[in-house]
Protein backbone atom coordinates (compact mmCIF):
# COMPACT_ATOMS: atom_id res chain seq x y z
CA UNK A 1 0.00 0.00 0.00
CA UNK A 2 1.67 3.39 -1.18
CA UNK A 3 1.85 6.59 0.87
CA UNK A 4 -1.54 8.07 -0.48
CA UNK A 5 -3.80 5.25 0.25
CA UNK A 6 -2.47 5.13 4.09
CA UNK A 7 -3.29 8.58 4.03
CA UNK A 8 -6.50 8.29 2.60
CA UNK A 9 -7.16 5.23 5.39
CA UNK A 10 -5.80 7.40 7.97
CA UNK A 11 -8.73 10.23 6.92
CA UNK A 12 -11.52 7.47 6.81
CA UNK A 13 -10.45 6.21 10.42
CA UNK A 14 -10.70 9.93 11.64
CA UNK A 15 -14.18 10.81 9.99
CA UNK A 16 -15.45 7.65 11.31
CA UNK A 17 -14.22 8.28 14.84
CA UNK A 18 -15.67 11.92 14.76
CA UNK A 19 -19.08 9.81 12.94
CA UNK A 20 -19.44 7.67 16.24
CA UNK A 21 -18.13 10.99 18.58
CA UNK A 22 -21.06 12.92 16.92
CA UNK A 23 -23.41 10.23 16.85
CA UNK A 24 -22.72 9.32 20.65
CA UNK A 25 -23.25 12.86 21.74
CA UNK A 26 -25.98 13.58 19.82
CA UNK A 27 -27.74 10.14 21.12
CA UNK A 28 -26.28 11.47 24.60
CA UNK A 29 -28.24 14.86 24.28
CA UNK A 30 -31.50 13.62 23.58
CA UNK A 31 -31.18 10.71 25.81
CA UNK A 32 -30.45 13.64 28.50
CA UNK A 33 -33.47 15.79 27.16
CA UNK A 34 -35.57 12.52 26.89
CA UNK A 35 -34.53 11.53 31.03
CA UNK A 36 -35.66 15.58 31.41
CA UNK A 37 -38.86 15.18 30.64
CA UNK A 38 -39.97 11.61 31.73
CA UNK A 39 -38.98 13.54 35.48
CA UNK A 40 -40.59 16.23 34.68
CA UNK A 41 -43.71 14.12 34.31
CA UNK A 42 -43.14 11.97 37.15
CA UNK A 43 -41.47 14.26 39.90
CA UNK A 44 -43.30 17.68 38.22
CA UNK A 45 -41.27 20.82 37.93
CA UNK A 46 -42.85 22.58 40.98
CA UNK A 47 -43.60 25.13 38.55
CA UNK A 48 -47.62 26.53 39.13
CA UNK A 49 -49.38 26.09 35.79
CA UNK A 50 -52.42 27.77 35.32
CA UNK A 51 -55.56 26.02 34.62
CA UNK A 52 -59.54 27.83 34.25
CA UNK A 53 -61.90 26.65 37.07
CA UNK A 54 -64.47 28.91 35.47
CA UNK A 55 -64.36 30.92 32.53
CA UNK A 56 -65.29 34.82 31.91
CA UNK A 57 -66.06 37.34 29.88
CA UNK A 58 -63.28 39.46 30.59
CA UNK A 59 -59.38 39.47 30.37
CA UNK A 60 -59.57 39.92 34.10
CA UNK A 61 -59.14 36.54 36.78
CA UNK A 62 -59.88 35.76 39.91
CA UNK A 63 -56.93 33.59 41.36
CA UNK A 64 -58.24 30.85 43.71
CA UNK A 65 -55.50 29.29 45.97
CA UNK A 66 -56.22 26.64 48.14
CA UNK A 67 -53.91 25.23 51.56
CA UNK A 68 -55.54 21.85 52.48
CA UNK A 69 -53.42 20.07 54.96
CA UNK A 70 -51.20 21.01 57.85
CA UNK A 71 -49.03 24.12 57.10
CA UNK A 72 -45.25 22.11 56.78
CA UNK A 73 -42.87 22.67 54.70
CA UNK A 74 -41.99 18.82 54.64
CA UNK A 75 -39.56 18.24 51.73
CA UNK A 76 -42.12 16.13 49.65
CA UNK A 77 -43.38 16.98 46.26
CA UNK A 78 -44.59 15.86 42.94
CA UNK A 79 -44.34 11.86 42.78
CA UNK A 80 -44.05 11.62 46.21
CA UNK A 81 -46.26 14.04 47.59
CA UNK A 82 -48.19 13.22 50.55
CA UNK A 83 -51.46 15.21 48.20
CA UNK A 84 -51.56 17.27 51.37
CA UNK A 85 -50.24 20.85 51.62
CA UNK A 86 -46.58 21.81 49.67
CA UNK A 87 -45.02 25.34 50.62
CA UNK A 88 -42.71 25.70 47.98
CA UNK A 89 -45.48 25.23 44.86
CA UNK A 90 -47.63 27.58 47.54
CA UNK A 91 -45.24 30.12 47.54
CA UNK A 92 -44.50 29.78 43.98
CA UNK A 93 -48.02 30.42 43.07
CA UNK A 94 -48.25 33.90 45.19
CA UNK A 95 -45.15 34.55 43.32
CA UNK A 96 -46.85 34.01 40.17
CA UNK A 97 -50.02 36.25 41.02
CA UNK A 98 -47.65 39.23 41.85
CA UNK A 99 -46.45 38.94 38.45
CA UNK A 100 -49.82 38.88 36.60
CA UNK A 101 -51.28 41.72 35.92
CA UNK A 102 -54.71 40.01 34.94
CA UNK A 103 -55.52 38.89 38.35
CA UNK A 104 -57.62 41.17 40.39
CA UNK A 105 -58.97 39.63 43.52
CA UNK A 106 -58.22 36.06 45.26
CA UNK A 107 -60.19 33.42 46.71
CA UNK A 108 -58.22 31.62 49.54
CA UNK A 109 -59.76 28.73 50.26
CA UNK A 110 -58.66 27.12 53.96
CA UNK A 111 -58.81 23.54 55.36
CA UNK A 112 -56.25 23.20 57.68
CA UNK A 113 -55.62 22.90 61.23
CA UNK A 114 -52.46 25.27 61.26
CA UNK A 115 -48.68 23.89 61.60
CA UNK A 116 -44.88 25.69 61.23
CA UNK A 117 -44.68 29.06 62.45
CA UNK A 118 -42.12 30.04 60.43
CA UNK A 119 -44.33 28.70 57.17
CA UNK A 120 -47.57 30.47 58.34
CA UNK A 121 -45.52 33.49 58.64
CA UNK A 122 -44.22 33.49 55.04
CA UNK A 123 -47.71 33.03 53.83
CA UNK A 124 -49.11 35.54 55.42
CA UNK A 125 -46.21 38.21 54.31
CA UNK A 126 -46.95 37.32 50.90
CA UNK A 127 -50.44 37.73 51.03
CA UNK A 128 -49.89 41.12 52.72
CA UNK A 129 -47.80 42.12 49.75
CA UNK A 130 -50.14 41.20 47.27
CA UNK A 131 -52.52 43.58 48.95
CA UNK A 132 -50.79 46.74 49.17
CA UNK A 133 -48.20 46.36 46.30
CA UNK A 134 -51.29 45.15 43.88
CA UNK A 135 -54.02 46.46 45.85
CA UNK A 136 -55.97 42.88 45.45
CA UNK A 137 -58.81 42.21 47.52
CA UNK A 138 -58.63 38.89 49.03
CA UNK A 139 -61.48 36.74 50.30
CA UNK A 140 -60.85 33.86 52.52
CA UNK A 141 -63.17 30.74 53.12
CA UNK A 142 -62.49 28.27 55.28
CA UNK A 143 -64.06 24.82 55.07
CA UNK A 144 -63.72 22.25 57.78
CA UNK A 145 -61.33 24.05 59.70
CA UNK A 146 -59.17 26.88 59.68
CA UNK A 147 -57.45 26.81 63.22
CA UNK A 148 -54.57 28.43 64.47
CA UNK A 149 -52.14 28.89 61.84
CA UNK A 150 -55.10 28.18 59.25
CA UNK A 151 -56.59 31.18 60.71
CA UNK A 152 -53.82 33.49 61.17
CA UNK A 153 -53.27 33.25 57.03
CA UNK A 154 -56.79 34.80 56.80
CA UNK A 155 -56.78 37.55 59.35
CA UNK A 156 -55.94 39.76 56.74
CA UNK A 157 -58.37 39.01 54.18
CA UNK A 158 -60.75 41.89 53.47
CA UNK A 159 -63.53 39.34 53.87
CA UNK A 160 -64.01 36.49 55.60
CA UNK A 161 -66.31 33.45 55.08
CA UNK A 162 -67.19 30.45 57.55
CA UNK A 163 -69.47 27.97 57.51
CA UNK A 164 -71.64 27.48 61.04
CA UNK A 165 -69.72 24.20 61.17
CA UNK A 166 -66.32 25.30 60.64
CA UNK A 167 -64.13 24.89 63.81
CA UNK A 168 -61.57 28.18 63.93
CA UNK A 169 -60.06 30.03 66.05
CA UNK A 170 -57.28 28.30 68.57
CA UNK A 171 -55.18 31.00 68.60
CA UNK A 172 -52.20 31.04 70.13
CA UNK A 173 -48.55 28.80 70.13
CA UNK A 174 -47.83 25.38 71.56
CA UNK A 175 -44.97 23.98 72.04
CA UNK A 176 -45.07 20.22 72.85
CA UNK A 177 -42.57 17.55 74.61
CA UNK A 178 -42.71 15.15 76.70
CA UNK A 179 -40.05 14.44 80.13
CA UNK A 180 -38.98 11.19 80.90
CA UNK A 181 -36.44 11.49 82.92
CA UNK A 182 -38.71 10.07 86.04
CA UNK A 183 -38.42 6.90 83.99
CA UNK A 184 -35.01 6.67 82.96
CA UNK A 185 -34.13 7.28 86.87
CA UNK A 186 -36.24 4.36 87.56
CA UNK A 187 -34.77 2.18 85.05
CA UNK A 188 -31.13 3.36 86.14
CA UNK A 189 -30.50 5.31 83.18
CA UNK A 190 -28.79 8.84 83.43
CA UNK A 191 -27.95 11.59 81.42
CA UNK A 192 -24.54 12.37 80.52
CA UNK A 193 -24.95 15.24 78.30
CA UNK A 194 -22.10 17.52 77.89
CA UNK A 195 -23.01 20.88 77.01
CA UNK A 196 -21.00 24.24 77.21
CA UNK A 197 -24.09 26.03 79.34
CA UNK A 198 -26.80 25.64 81.77
CA UNK A 199 -29.38 26.55 78.75
CA UNK A 200 -27.90 24.10 75.58
CA UNK A 201 -30.25 21.47 76.09
CA UNK A 202 -33.01 23.38 76.76
CA UNK A 203 -36.40 21.32 76.64
CA UNK A 204 -34.56 17.87 76.95
CA UNK A 205 -36.83 15.40 77.62
CA UNK A 206 -33.58 13.42 79.73
CA UNK A 207 -33.67 15.82 82.14
CA UNK A 208 -36.17 17.80 84.96
CA UNK A 209 -36.70 21.06 83.43
CA UNK A 210 -35.98 23.32 85.85
CA UNK A 211 -37.81 26.89 87.05
CA UNK A 212 -35.24 28.80 84.27
CA UNK A 213 -35.62 26.45 81.58
CA UNK A 214 -40.01 27.13 82.11
CA UNK A 215 -38.93 30.72 81.98
CA UNK A 216 -37.16 30.76 79.03
CA UNK A 217 -39.14 28.33 76.73
CA UNK A 218 -42.01 30.35 78.00
CA UNK A 219 -41.04 33.52 76.86
CA UNK A 220 -39.67 32.27 73.82
CA UNK A 221 -43.34 31.32 72.82
CA UNK A 222 -45.57 34.58 74.62
CA UNK A 223 -43.27 36.49 71.75
CA UNK A 224 -44.58 34.55 69.51
CA UNK A 225 -48.16 34.78 70.67
CA UNK A 226 -47.77 38.26 70.60
CA UNK A 227 -47.36 38.68 66.75
CA UNK A 228 -49.90 36.24 66.35
CA UNK A 229 -52.43 38.80 68.24
CA UNK A 230 -50.70 41.34 66.73
CA UNK A 231 -51.63 40.08 63.24
CA UNK A 232 -55.32 39.35 64.37
CA UNK A 233 -55.93 42.73 65.95
CA UNK A 234 -54.46 44.40 62.34
CA UNK A 235 -56.65 42.60 60.57
CA UNK A 236 -59.40 42.47 62.22
CA UNK A 237 -59.58 46.28 63.17
CA UNK A 238 -59.45 45.08 67.09
CA UNK A 239 -57.94 46.12 70.29
CA UNK A 240 -55.16 43.60 71.33
CA UNK A 241 -56.70 43.61 74.37
CA UNK A 242 -59.51 42.25 72.84
CA UNK A 243 -57.99 39.75 71.01
CA UNK A 244 -56.26 38.30 74.03
CA UNK A 245 -59.37 37.46 75.52
CA UNK A 246 -60.56 35.73 72.64
CA UNK A 247 -57.18 34.12 72.34
CA UNK A 248 -56.58 31.65 75.11
CA UNK A 249 -56.71 28.85 72.38
CA UNK A 250 -60.21 27.99 72.16
CA UNK A 251 -61.95 26.86 69.25
CA UNK A 252 -64.75 29.02 67.55
CA UNK A 253 -67.49 26.63 65.01
CA UNK A 254 -68.61 29.21 62.77
CA UNK A 255 -71.36 31.21 64.36
CA UNK A 256 -69.80 31.49 67.50
CA UNK A 257 -66.35 33.32 65.44
CA UNK A 258 -68.92 35.48 63.55
CA UNK A 259 -70.30 36.65 67.28
CA UNK A 260 -66.70 37.45 68.12
CA UNK A 261 -65.85 39.21 65.32
CA UNK A 262 -63.30 37.05 64.04
CA UNK A 263 -65.13 36.15 60.46
CA UNK A 264 -67.84 38.50 58.50
CA UNK A 265 -69.79 36.00 56.93
CA UNK A 266 -71.70 32.70 57.09
CA UNK A 267 -71.15 31.04 53.63
CA UNK A 268 -69.42 28.50 51.50
CA UNK A 269 -66.93 29.08 49.11
CA UNK A 270 -69.33 29.27 46.27
CA UNK A 271 -71.15 32.03 47.78
CA UNK A 272 -67.70 34.22 49.23
CA UNK A 273 -66.37 33.95 45.07
CA UNK A 274 -70.10 34.83 44.74
CA UNK A 275 -69.94 38.18 46.99
CA UNK A 276 -66.27 38.77 45.46
CA UNK A 277 -67.51 38.93 42.26
CA UNK A 278 -70.14 41.28 43.51
CA UNK A 279 -68.23 43.47 45.38
CA UNK A 280 -65.38 44.25 43.44
CA UNK A 281 -67.34 44.51 39.84
CA UNK A 282 -65.51 41.14 38.75
CA UNK A 283 -68.43 39.85 37.10
CA UNK A 284 -67.02 38.78 34.23
CA UNK A 285 -63.95 37.72 35.42
CA UNK A 286 -62.53 34.29 35.05
CA UNK A 287 -61.48 31.94 37.83
CA UNK A 288 -58.42 30.35 37.83
CA UNK A 289 -56.44 28.04 39.71
CA UNK A 290 -53.13 26.49 39.89
CA UNK A 291 -50.99 23.13 39.80
CA UNK A 292 -47.36 22.09 40.72
CA UNK A 293 -46.84 20.63 36.91
CA UNK A 294 -47.45 16.93 37.92
CA UNK A 295 -50.45 14.98 36.87
CA UNK A 296 -52.22 13.55 39.10
CA UNK A 297 -52.33 10.88 36.98
CA UNK A 298 -48.92 10.10 37.71
CA UNK A 299 -49.40 10.39 41.56
CA UNK A 300 -50.99 7.36 41.19
CA UNK A 301 -50.80 3.75 41.42
CA UNK A 302 -49.10 3.71 38.04
CA UNK A 303 -46.74 6.74 38.79
CA UNK A 304 -45.54 4.97 42.17
CA UNK A 305 -44.83 1.53 40.82
CA UNK A 306 -42.89 3.17 37.59
CA UNK A 307 -41.05 4.65 40.33
CA UNK A 308 -40.57 1.35 42.50
CA UNK A 309 -39.67 -0.62 39.49
CA UNK A 310 -37.13 2.00 38.84
CA UNK A 311 -35.75 1.71 42.49
CA UNK A 312 -36.00 5.32 43.45
CA UNK A 313 -38.83 5.10 45.25
CA UNK A 314 -37.91 6.82 49.00
CA UNK A 315 -37.52 5.10 51.76
CA UNK A 316 -41.21 5.44 54.39
CA UNK A 317 -38.18 6.13 57.33
CA UNK A 318 -37.48 9.61 54.93
CA UNK A 319 -40.67 11.05 54.64
CA UNK A 320 -41.21 10.36 58.18
CA UNK A 321 -38.03 12.08 58.78
CA UNK A 322 -39.01 14.73 56.53
CA UNK A 323 -42.02 15.16 58.51
CA UNK A 324 -40.36 15.29 61.99
CA UNK A 325 -38.12 17.65 61.55
CA UNK A 326 -40.72 20.08 60.37
CA UNK A 327 -42.63 19.66 63.38
CA UNK A 328 -39.78 18.70 65.80
CA UNK A 329 -39.23 15.65 68.30
CA UNK A 330 -39.33 15.75 71.84
CA UNK A 331 -35.66 16.40 72.24
CA UNK A 332 -36.30 19.57 70.16
CA UNK A 333 -39.75 20.66 70.77
CA UNK A 334 -40.92 23.04 67.81
CA UNK A 335 -43.15 26.15 68.37
CA UNK A 336 -46.26 25.73 66.14
CA UNK A 337 -49.21 27.68 64.76
CA UNK A 338 -51.24 24.15 65.46
CA UNK A 339 -54.10 23.35 66.82
CA UNK A 340 -53.66 21.29 69.92
CA UNK A 341 -56.00 18.31 69.72
CA UNK A 342 -54.20 17.26 66.42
Amino acid sequence: MNKRRWVAVGIAVVLLIFSVISSTISRSNDSKKELSQVNEILYGNDEPKEQVEEDGSSTEKIAKLVVEGTIINDGTSGLFSTGGYNHSSFMKQLDKIKQDSTVKGILLEINSPGGSVYETAEITRALKEIQKDKNIPIYASMESQAASGGYYIAANSDRIFATEDTMTGSIGVIMSSMNYSGLMEKLGITDATIKSGALKDIGSSSRPQTKEDKEVLQAFVDSMYGRFVKTVAEGRDMDEAQVRKLADGRIYDGAQALENGLIDDIGYPDQALQALRKDQNLSGAKVVSYTNGSTNFMNTWLGNSLAELQGIKPSQEELIRNIVESVGTPQAPKAMYLYGGE
